[in-house]
């Protein structure tokens, strides 16, 4: 018998269908009222389960998280891709299906991954936000990122920013 509650691996082909629905309830949550409708319903139903197999396919790094037996959340993650930051690892996405926020479980999510990445001697860590999300700024920030630069792309003709947040060293 066991008494853990939360559970942090690789993610499995087997997970894909999982790694879907979070992905889905995660960027809803998120982003309505944020991104064009269309773009997001678009955006969405892009990263079906047969994405994340693909995914997995080309070499990913995915981090699950479960809470009780439940997938709960996810992490992709490698090196930065961010020029100028002066990181080595990037946390590409992190989401936790709504239900999910505001409980801790963010942040276990994010140590794990750092420690990962800090284990392939990667110094450093940046993290790439929309800067109209402001609840995944505040969480950024209080687990100690600093804002780091800004860049912007374009989606549906909308100029939209992003927020560039770094950790310096290696140590979660």
């Amino acid at each position: 018998m066991t008494t853990d509650l939360i559970d942090l691996r690789a993610a499995r082909t087997a997970d894909c269908e999982a790694l879907a629905g979070i992905h889905n309830e995660a960027w809803l949550g998120a982003y309505r009222g944020v991104l064009p409708g269309v773009d997001l319903q678009k955006m969405v139903s892009r990263r079906g389960a047969g994405w994340w197999r693909g995914a997995l396919a080309r070499g990913v790094e995915i981090k699950i998280l479960s809470v009780a037996d439940v997938p709960a959340g996810y992490a992709t993650f490698g090196r930065c891709r961010l020029h100028d930051t002066g990181m080595d690892g990037e946390i590409y996405e992190l989401y936790l299906k709504p239900e999910y926020q505001g409980l801790g479980f963010g942040r276990t999510l994010f140590a794990s991954v750092r420690e990962t990445l800090a284990s392939r001697k990667m110094n450093g860590l940046a993290v790439q936000v929309l800067s109209d999300n402001e609840p995944a700024r505040s969480f950024y920030r209080a687990i100690g990122g600093r804002l780091k630069a800004k860049s912007w792309y374009r989606l549906g003709g909308r100029r939209m920013e992003l927020s560039i947040y770094c950790w310096p060293g290696t140590s979660a």
